[in-house]
């Protein structure tokens, strides 16, 4: 350790995943151990880690126990939603560090089951995130509870006023550490930004876990409604998928964690309460369902990969009306960027058959009744009945991809910093019809030949631009851009596609995918010649004669209410 660093305290700023537990682990030895090797027989507590989550706190337990086991180190922990009389139990048969949250910590203090009084180091992680959770108070008690001569070490992953107002008041003589380049991104993530139409986060996130097929992935929404409804859609399409919120119990929340371990679950849908601080080893996918609310939930969600010197991977889900808000997050975040459409299901069916050359070309040794029964498969069938049962059943377990399509192009590079100057109110305009899908202002409609098609709903069917359009764009696989005017009918709407696309549409809608009561097909004319006729048929007939409409209605008298003026 180096001089300077011994019996300070200290007021360090260190990345998410860069080992901070094992590193005020070793720091704590010095105060705790001496030069000795082992720790004297436990008591009252001599350590004291306060962190802001359970899973935070269960981590740093689990991490600290098998550093000072050597030592005969003994561990407590008071954590909320554990059972406080079991805790109680393990404080008053002695112990030499404790590890916990705010309020538990608190409450046992309170009561008396917590002593402090020989309190040597107090650590507290991610210390940003416990003034941002509403622990000021508690954290403020519990230091005010222990003696003024011990150690504080506080770590967080950034240093804001709050932070550094704490540290000033109850640290003496700090040394500032700061351990992040702020001027490099974590080099261990590959940041992807998707651009997604509005009404298709779902089956983006499907085709992304379909096209990445990774070991385990994390997926972050913003409430805990979102990650149930998340969770459900995903267990019906056959992921093995946990959940992951502050309104499951904490024995849930453990179970959920350790299927991530296990690998009996492959994805994991959470709320921010798992962005600090939990260490999920082989975690290689992380999505941003919704969008980060800022810089710091941005790095902190990431950081869930790419921990410990291991490769992740990071993916933004950008809509078209949030991509100002991503753009913006990206240049606070200072990360590098790589903007792509979502993946198509024919990117997901060529990611499948690599994989499975790549299973096939294996060369890993088998057992001997594995070789047996691969040489009876050779002498019965051909090679290519083998293979063709192979690829079936290499395809049962698999969800299909689904239709998405992409409000950018390949060449649109986003990675440039955001222009600052808002938008006229022209251009707010076309926005937001682009967006919403509702061909209201003329002046943004496409000019030029047009093709015309046919949709076998009206007016019957409550048929509406809204939910019209997306159909049609994502049937015909093309863009809210691509399409003119529509007209809805009684019983069905027609609608114009650009003369540049009409070719690749018509032959996209042949396909099928329209639905089970929608279908689309060519017609002939214009949308100019369906308007006239339906302004004919729906006119109503003239009373006396032509001229009816042009004469005046009989003027009434006005009753005389008092004399005229001079």
């Amino acid at each position: 350790m180096e001089p300077q660093v011994a019996d300070r305290d200290l007021l360090v700023s260190a990345q998410t995943g860069s080992g901070k537990t094992v590193a005020y682990g070793l720091t704590m030895a010095q105060s705790l151990m001496g030069d000795g090797s082992e720790l004297p027989p436990p008591g009252i507590p001599m350590a004291l880690v306060v962190a802001p989550t359970r899973e935070l706190a269960i981590q740093v337990h689990r991490e600290l126990s098998w550093l000072y086991q050597d030592a005969r180190g003994r561990i407590a922990s008071c954590i909320g939603g554990m059972d406080p009389r079991q805790e109680s139990r393990a404080l008053a048969a002695g112990c030499h560090i404790v590890v916990g949250t705010p309020g538990r910590l608190r409450d046992h203090i309170e009561r008396g089951r917590l002593v402090l009084a020989d309190l040597r180091v107090v650590v507290l992680d991610e210390a940003d995130e416990m003034l941002n959770l509403g622990f000021r108070e508690d954290i403020e008690f519990i230091l005010e509870s222990m003696p003024k001569t011990r150690r504080t070490l506080l770590f967080s992953a950034t240093i804001p006023p709050d932070i550094s107002a704490l540290a000033k008041r109850y640290q003496s003589n700090s040394l500032r550490i700061d351990t992040i380049d702020r001027s490099q991104p974590h080099r261990d993530i590959e940041y992807l930004a998707v651009r997604v139409a509005t009404n298709q986060i779902e089956p983006a996130i499907v085709n992304l876990l379909r096209f990445y097929e990774a070991r385990s992935t994390m997926i972050f929404c913003h409430t805990r409604e979102a990650v149930r409804h998340l969770h459900a859609r995903l267990a019906e399409r056959g992921f093995v998928t946990v959940a992951l919120s502050g309104e499951l119990s904490q024995a849930e929340r453990n179970r959920a964690l350790q299927s991530l371990r296990e690998g009996s679950a492959r994805v994991c849908v959470a709320t921010d309460v798992a962005a600090r601080g939990i260490d999920l080893p082989g975690l290689e996918l992380v999505i941003h369902a919704d969008l980060p609310s800022d810089r710091d939930t941005l790095l902190h969600r990431s950081g869930r990969t790419g921990r410990a010197g291991r490769q992740g991977r990071c993916v933004l889900l950008v809509p078209f009306n949030r991509r100002r808000k991503a753009e913006s997050l990206i240049v606070q975040a200072r990360i590098d960027v790589i903007w792509s459409s979502p993946p198509f299901p024919e990117d997901v069916r060529q990611a499948d058959e690599n994989r499975l050359l790549q299973t096939a070309a294996s060369t890993e040794p088998v057992s001997d009744d594995d070789q047996k029964l691969a040489e009876q498969l050779a002498s019965q069938y051909s090679p290519i009945d083998v293979a063709r049962t192979l690829v079936r059943l290499y395809r049962i377990p698999l969800a299909s991809a689904e239709e998405v399509s992409d409000w950018g192009s390949a060449d649109d590079d986003r990675r440039q910093k955001p222009d600052r100057v808002r938008p006229d109110k022209r251009e707010r305009q076309k926005r937001e019809y682009l967006d919403q899908g509702a061909p209201t202002a003329k002046s943004f409609r496409p000019t030029g030949p047009m093709a015309l098609f046919r949709l076998n709903v009206g007016r019957k069917n409550n048929a509406d631009p809204k939910w019209i359009l997306p159909v049609v764009c994502r049937v015909g696989r093309v863009q809210k851009k691509d399409i003119g005017s529509i007209k809805i009918g009684e019983d069905e709407t027609f609608f114009e596609v650009t003369q540049e696309v009409a070719e690749s549409f018509a032959a996209a809608i042949k396909s099928g995918g329209h639905g089970e009561n929608v279908h689309i097909q060519p017609a002939a004319g214009t949308l100019k010649d369906i308007r006239k006729s339906a302004d004919r048929l729906e006119r109503p007939p003239l009373k006396n004669g032509p001229k009816a409409y042009s004469e005046k209605p009989p003027r009434k008298n006005k009753k005389f209410s008092g004399p005229k003026p001079n």
